[in-house]
C-alpha cells in the first residue's frame, strides 16, 4: 500500500508540475491577467473538473507559480553567495539576480510587474519574497563584523513614521543601524526598478546593451550602502 501511495503521489506531482508549465506558456502568451484554468485543462487534455482538483481556483495556481518564481529567485541569488570578499560577493549575487530576471521574463513580470487585478497574495508568499533581501541584509551584518561597512558620514538618521517602519527590518538584521537598513532598501527598490526598466524596454536607446550600466550600478549602491 505504501508504494501504491508512493506512486499516486509521484503522479500528482508530476501533473502538477504540467499545470504549472502550462500556466507559465499562458503567461508568456496572454498575461497573469488572462490565466485561465480552462484554457490548461484544454491544453493538457483533462476536464476542467479533474483540473480543479489540483487548483481550487486561478488565484491558488497564481499563488503557486509566484512563490515557484520567489524561490526560482532566491535559489539563483543564494548560488551566487560566499566567497572570501563581501564586495564581490555583492556584486555577484546583483549579477545572479539580473540573469535570473533576463532568462525568466515573464516569471519576473508576475512577482515584480503590475499588480494582478483581483489577486490578493497570501501570506505563504511572504517568506519566499524575503529570500534574497535577507540574504543581502546577512551579507551586511558579516560586513559590518567584519569591518567592511561603513555607511556615509551625511547619511541621515530616520525619524518619525520612517523609524517606525524601520522597525521591521530591524528584527530581521538587529547588528545594522536603522541607516544602514533604510539605505539597503533604497539599494532593493532601485535594484528592481533598474531591472525593470532593462526588461520592459525602459533603456532602449540610452543604456542598452545595460551590462557596463549595471555593473556600475552595482558598486555604487554597495558604496552607497556604506560597503568597501
Amino acid at each position: 500500500m505504501n508504494a501504491g501511495r508512493t506512486a499516486r503521489e509521484r503522479a500528482r506531482a508530476e501533473l502538477t508540475e504540467e499545470i504549472k508549465a502550462a500556466a507559465r506558456r499562458q503567461l508568456a502568451t496572454v498575461g497573469a491577467e488572462a490565466l485561465s484554468l480552462r484554457a490548461i485543462s484544454r491544453e493538457l487534455g483533462m476536464v476542467s473538473s479533474a483540473l480543479y482538483r489540483y487548483f481550487a481556483s486561478r488565484d491558488e495556481l497564481l499563488t503557486a507559480l509566484i512563490i515557484d518564481a520567489y524561490d526560482a529567485l532566491g535559489d539563483a541569488a543564494e548560488a551566487a553567495a560566499g566567497g572570501d570578499d563581501v564586495l564581490e560577493e555583492w556584486l555577484a549575487i546583483y549579477a545572479a539576480v539580473r540573469d535570473w530576471a533576463r532568462a525568466h521574463p515573464q516569471e519576473y513580470a508576475l512577482i515584480y510587474g503590475s499588480p494582478i487585478s483581483g489577486y490578493k497574495a497570501p501570506q505563504t508568499t511572504v517568506q519566499p519574497a524575503a529570500r534574497v533581501p535577507i540574504l543581502l541584509l546577512d551579507l551586511l551584518q558579516r560586513a559590518q563584523a567584519a569591518g567592511r561597512l561603513t555607511p556615509p558620514a551625511d547619511a541621515p538618521t530616520p525619524t518619525g513614521l520612517l523609524a517606525e517602519q524601520t522597525k521591521v527590518l530591524v528584527e530581521l538584521a538587529p547588528q545594522l543601524s536603522p541607516t544602514v537598513l533604510v539605505r539597503m532598501m533604497i539599494v532593493w527598490t532601485q535594484l528592481f526598478g533598474m531591472l525593470s526598466f532593462e526588461l520592459f524596454g525602459q533603456l532602449v536607446g540610452s543604456m542598452d546593451p545595460a551590462d557596463e550600466f549595471f555593473t556600475s550600478a552595482a558598486r555604487q549602491m554597495a558604496a552607497f550602502v556604506g560597503l568597501s
